[in-house]
């Protein structure tokens, strides 16, 4: 026979629940980064192609440059790499610190210090995931003010202080 619901095993389910729902947006936070740093990693992946494609038909002046321009992509994307991995790593702790709060309030086990261990790891690992995005978008930057540069020297334009 299954115990009735008292008003206590319903507060302390509740309880439960709503201690579960600050994980889970900060799961959809690390969601939206995800989708961030995807779409951002097409646009290098895009970009490398494109360059690619150019070394075909380029001059060894032109060939430098380009190669130049690969070497920059491609630390963009070890970067953007780094980033999705920290923060799907910080996803996946998230979703086991809520499975811990799950799992402890089924048993009625002290399961504290894993559950700050697994929350914890999330916060770093997002953390963690925002600085190489921002090492990316560093190296993003860079590459934009160089080819500024670049074509204000072939317009002969003087370059800026």
């Amino acid at each position: 026979m299954t115990d009735p619901i008292t008003p206590a095993n319903l507060e302390s389910t509740a309880h439960v629940v709503q201690v579960a729902l600050s994980p889970v947006f900060l799961l959809s936070g690390i969601a939206t980064l995800l989708n961030v740093f995807g779409a951002r990693l097409a646009r290098v992946a895009d970009q490398a192609e494109h360059v690619s494609g150019l070394l075909a038909g380029a001059g060894d002046a032109e060939r430098v440059r380009l190669g130049a321009r690969l070497d920059r992509l491609h630390r963009r994307s070890l970067a953007l790499d780094a980033a999705v991995f920290l923060a799907a790593l910080g996803g996946v702790a998230t979703c086991g610190a809520v499975l811990t709060l799950f799992v402890g309030a089924l048993r009625d086990a002290t399961v504290a210090t894993l559950l700050f261990g697994l929350f914890g790891a999330a916060i770093l690992c997002t953390l963690c995931a925002l600085v190489a995005f921002g090492f990316e978008m560093l190296l993003a930057s860079r590459t934009v003010r160089d080819r500024v540069s670049e074509r204000r020297a072939r317009a002969g334009i003087p370059a800026e202080s």
